[in-house]
């Protein structure tokens, strides 16, 4: 099978345009008024009856004439003869004449004869409950609501295109209207392809390379959200017969036909040649960053779109070219573009050449204004979305933002706002339940030393570090500090009696460390070069004596369960980890752990708030 080459990239309008003309409409349905909101209607709905199809009353009261009122007041009242009563959902079986009041009830039909009713407020009844004696007077059609007030018969309800809100379903009910005709949802199949995809809730084998199905259920709901109706089919094997049997079925029952992943240039890449078969092909390689393996064509007679495989890839794609198709066939609005104009914090450098779709984030600095800050950590995070507020188009031509250049941030939605405190650096549990208690905190787990680089650059609010770091902290604020004990995560029970860092050295054990950003292999290196210095060698050689020296993971957890799966006999990591996880521990001593603050941010709320919370813990 040859390799696909992407030689001549479409540019983002040709990509927008392609898509354009496939015929992505569902049609036209009838739907229950249970199942009406959201919906689009296709056709206007007049009234049929009067709302309200009768005069009734305002108010709890009497009903009356009005003219018997006329002069009357708190000196002077007016004395009527009660006659009777009508309640909401009664007929009234009396017809007043002059001098007669009915006692009403809120929503009652007015009875015959009666053009006015007053509040019980402004009424008295007389010691045997025959008379009432009104102090006010009222003119005709005060507190009386006339058939057809709210709606008349004949007059329009509803225009097509109307999208049905709650309050529209109000109006529909009280027009007596039990089902709408809407257009119908476009009907999106959604294919995830790839061997190595397994569905959430199933078991995942990691060392077969297996990973969670990411790509479907972020489509299925970007589907929902933008009117169409989602429907997931099995994800497809890289192999062109089943491929080619899973498509075919999805574009036999649906309207568009979007696959995610074999879309790039790769030998075992086939999907294109499944379109290319089977339908029409119009389109491979699109000249935008993320997302350049996308395809556009037919098969059958579905519209189809073959996302990116990467979950950031994906899902940019599919928000700035899919989406927007599917809302126009739903008859949906474009939604309203809620944009924020911000300061870059930092430098960012761009040579590719290719339009760019920047995921950013947003924090407001010490005057409140934003900042704008990229969170892209590549097309295979999926936590560049989740970190992300909005998204900066970059023009192909564009190759160096500068720092506190001026950019226009389109939100992901109208109600997104920056969180109350950004942070980042060292993972940490104990942070992460101060975090717990905070309003609408963000923090970025990039360990100690690039969370003091970013304080240093002025983007977060607050880093955590932890370890021998003084040199680093600057002129940055203390808020709050704590001590934690670290040392060698071991299988429970320590069957192989791992006392300290001389076994490692002088046995053959398997050892996980974690990242050269994180504190706790500050602390490490640290322990290692006192080591070297007692044992008077080198500390390359300590080093390289440690069989896992140089292989770093970068939660805290993540060395504990190298020693659960059985990869590793020791691993660095905390007493609270090893606790938890019910493993056993050899201590190597205490670190501190500070949260450190923006100086220029500690009168912030969110600083602030934070401080607070800090203060109930104690150093150790």
């Amino acid at each position: 099978m040859n390799r696909k080459e992407f030689r001549d990239l479409a540019t983002p309008d040709e990509a927008r345009a392609a898509i354009d003309s496939l015929a992505l409409e569902g049609g036209i349905e009838r739907v229950p008024l249970e199942d009406a909101r959201g919906r689009v209607l296709v056709a206007r709905l007049d009234a049929e009856l009067d709302v309200p199809g009768f005069d009734r009353a305002s108010l709890d009261g009497y009903a009356l004439r009005a003219r018997d009122t006329f002069g009357a007041d708190e000196a002077d009242p007016a004395r009527l003869d009660i006659v009777g009563e009508v309640h909401a959902g009664e007929k009234p079986d009396v017809a007043l004449e002059d001098g007669q009041a009915v006692e009403i009830s809120t929503g009652a039909v007015m009875p015959d004869g009666a053009d006015a009713m007053v509040p019980v407020e402004r009424t008295d009844t007389d010691a045997g409950g025959d008379e009432v004696l009104v102090r006010t007077a009222v003119a005709p059609g005060d507190n009386v609501m006339f058939a057809g007030a709210d709606v008349a018969a004949g007059e329009r309800a509803l225009g097509p295109g109307t999208t049905i809100t709650p309050r529209d379903i109000g109006l529909l009910s009280a027009l007596g209207i039990d089902e709408v005709p809407v257009r119908a949802k476009p009907r999106v199949g959604i294919v995830s392809t790839g061997d190595e995809l397994v569905r959430p809730g199933d078991d995942l084998e990691s060392e077969r390379g297996e990973i969670y199905d990411v790509n479907s259920y972020t489509i299925a709901a970007g589907v929902e959200d933008a009117g169409g109706e989602a429907v997931l089919y099995p994800h497809a094997d890289d192999e062109q017969d089943e491929m080619e049997r899973i498509l075919r079925t999805a574009a036999d029952e649906c309207d568009l036909v979007l696959s995610s992943g074999s879309t790039s240039a790769s030998a075992v890449d086939v999907i294109y040649r499944v379109i290319e078969e089977e339908g029409e092909l119009l389109l491979h390689g699109v000249s935008v960053k993320p997302g350049k393996p996308m395809l556009i064509g037919r098969l059958d007679d579905s519209a189809y779109v073959g996302l990116p495989g990467y979950p950031v890839s994906a899902m940019m794609v599919f928000r700035t070219f899919v989406a927007p198709a599917i809302r126009e066939a739903a008859g949906r609005p474009e939604p309203a573009a809620a944009t924020v104009s911000g300061r870059l914090a930092r430098q960012e450098r761009y040579e590719e050449g290719r339009h760019r779709l920047m995921p950013v984030g947003l924090v407001e600095d010490g005057n409140g204004e934003p900042l704008v800050y990229p969170v892209d950590k590549g097309s295979g995070a999926t936590t560049s979305l989740a970190d992300a507020d909005g998204v900066v188009e970059v023009g192909p031509e564009t190759d160096y933002l500068e720092a506190g250049e001026r950019l226009t941030v389109t939100l992901f939605s109208p109600d997104v706002r920056p969180p109350t405190l950004f942070g980042v650096g060292e993972d940490d549990p104990t942070f992460s339940r101060v975090l717990d208690g905070l309003e609408n905190p963000r923090y970025l787990s990039v360990g100690s030393r690039p969370g003091l680089r970013r304080l240093r650059d002025g983007v977060p609010d607050v880093a955590v570090a932890a370890g021998p770091i003084e040199r680093d902290t600057g002129d940055a604020t203390v808020l709050g500090q704590w001590t934690r004990e670290w040392g060698l995560v071991v299988r429970p029970g320590n069957p192989d009696e791992i006392e300290g860092l001389e076994d490692l050295i002088d046995r053959d054990l398997r050892f996980v460390n974690r990242t050269t950003d994180s504190g706790l292999r500050s602390s490490l290196g640290a322990a290692v070069a006192d080591l070297a210095e007692d044992r008077g060698s080198d500390r390359r050689e300590i080093v390289d004596a440690i069989d896992g020296f140089d292989l770093g993971l970068r939660a805290h957890e993540s060395p504990a369960r190298k020693v659960i799966a059985g990869d590793a006999d020791a691993g660095l990591g905390l007493r609270e980890t090893a606790e938890r996880l019910d493993l056993g521990f050899v201590s190597l001593g205490e670190q501190p752990v500070r949260v450190l603050a923006n100086p220029d941010r500690t009168e912030k709320e969110g600083v602030r708030e934070l401080e607070a919370t800090l203060s109930d813990i104690s150093p150790e």
